[in-house]
């Protein structure tokens, strides 16, 4: 008879966030008690605290975990054979997407996102600066393709960021939910490149 191996802090730790995260889904971020999270997982409220301060703590595991796997599809885009350009807007597309089916799939995670935005500041101000990083590039790229003109990567991917912010925000898209949103990040992301464009296309 085989013995179950003791299970690590973290994997506690990782087995306690999928199983809120499943609740907060089913239930709602703001009826979920930390002793409902307990009971779905055998286990006193007490040993949950063990692992995590508050309800809050977790979320903001759930976040990170969230944010790696965001990046992880960005990562994918930048390194996909196309031009610069192109590749700059499937990663705005991604974003979005990402939010659209993740995150708005099921209403009841608004909350969670909320909290996470608030109390998770540091974490998401770092995800946003890896995103622009990986803007100036492809930037950088599109320069020695001679896609763009010489410029500032630094400046223009922080300009490209923010004038895409409605479809990077989770919130916002929530906002927007029922628009077109695809295709009004995809015209965006066109009409900021066209000031870096060498031969820039009329409007």
């Amino acid at each position: 008879m085989s013995v179950r191996q003791k299970e690590t802090a973290d994997e506690t730790r990782e087995r306690i966030a999928i199983v809120a995260e499943e609740l907060f889904r089913r239930m709602g971020f703001a009826k979920t008690a930390v002793a409902d999270i307990a009971a779905e997982l055998d286990m006193s409220a007490a040993n949950v605290y063990r692992f995590f301060p508050s309800k809050n703590a977790i979320v903001e595991t759930i976040c990170n975990r969230s944010l790696a796997e965001m990046e992880g599809q960005i990562c994918a885009v930048a390194r996909a054979p196309f031009p610069a350009a192109q590749r700059i807007e499937q990663l705005f597309a991604a974003i979005l997407l990402y939010h659209r089916d993740n995150f708005l799939a099921e209403r009841r995670v608004h909350d969670m996102v909320l909290v996470a935005i608030e109390h998770n500041w540091t974490a998401i101000a770092a995800h946003k600066e890896r995103i622009r990083h990986a803007i100036a590039g492809l930037l950088r790229e599109g320069i020695t393709e001679g896609t763009f003109e010489p410029h500032d990567v630094d400046r223009v991917s922080a300009i490209l960021l923010g004038g895409c912010v409605r479809f990077c925000h989770p919130i916002l898209v929530a906002q927007g939910i029922d628009e077109d949103l695809e295709g009004q990040a995809r015209e965006t992301v066109r009409f900021l490149l066209r000031a870096v464009e060498v031969n820039r296309r009329p409007l």
